[in-house]
């Protein structure tokens, strides 16, 4: 399976890199991984020029098909204002807005300070919700004093599972297959339901006013509104 790292880091070298590399390797643990890295800064200019004119140049053509045709995706940002960058942003606002639909995406963050962390809850996981991607349970937020520590491999790990095992589960077909199977169910089932709901109405109509029947029921399939003042009449002696 395809497994597509989105960097939006602007160091060289930078702590949003280490990040997105470790959890694509820790992916890679879980489940078997074809690993391709975007690193947006080296897309800045191209990504400018779409705003402007419309057309990806062709590093960014190569990246936004690479996204979209991923079985999953790590996307790491650094924060900027209490937020994902701006770079980060862009280029998901020229990516296609169906690209993501249903796609696994593990969302993370890097900052100076853990004050940042509920960026990933506050902005990142609305960002992709809103995309119709799966976002995996599990964020990761590195601040500089989490390097290191205990706590960030665990998150990592985790996180990383949760990705493996979602990308195995969708790319399996199982779950889908599972759907239309209650979908096509459902279809059937309302479907009998009204036929025997025509089939109700259809013979209580005849028993209430034969007389105003008299041929009126075309087909047993049809719903048949007799008027009420002929349903009155039939009911008089």
């Amino acid at each position: 399976m395809k497994l597509v790292v989105v960097s939006a880091g602007l160091s060289v070298p930078s702590s949003t890199r280490l990040l997105a590399d470790r959890l694509a390797a820790a992916t890679g643990r879980y489940t078997s991984v074809d690993v391709q890295v975007v690193e947006l800064r080296d897309l800045a200019v191209e990504i400018a020029h779409n705003f402007t004119s419309g057309f990806p140049g062709r590093a960014l053509s190569a990246a936004l098909d690479a996204v979209t045709e991923a079985d999953g995706l790590i996307v790491v940002t650094p924060v900027f204002s209490a937020s994902y960058s701006g770079l980060f942003k862009s280029f998901f606002d020229v990516l296609d807005q169906e690209a993501l639909t249903g796609k696994p995406v593990l969302i993370a963050a890097t900052g100076g300070s853990a004050r940042h962390s509920l960026v990933l809850e506050h902005a990142l996981r609305p960002l992709f919700a809103y995309l119709r991607a799966v976002v995996v349970p599990t964020a990761v937020y590195a601040a500089s004093e989490d390097w290191g520590a205990e706590g960030l491999a665990e998150r990592i790990d985790r996180a990383a599972g949760e990705l493996g095992r979602l990308m195995e589960g969708l790319g399996s077909g199982a779950g889908a297959g599972a759907v239309r199977r209650a979908d096509a169910a459902d279809t059937a089932d309302a479907a009998e339901r009204v036929d025997a709901s025509v089939a109700v109405d259809t013979d209580t109509a005849a028993a209430i006013a034969p007389r105003a029947l008299d041929g009126a029921l075309a087909s047993a399939d049809r719903f048949t509104v007799i008027p009420f003042e002929q349903q009155l009449a039939a009911l008089r002696p």
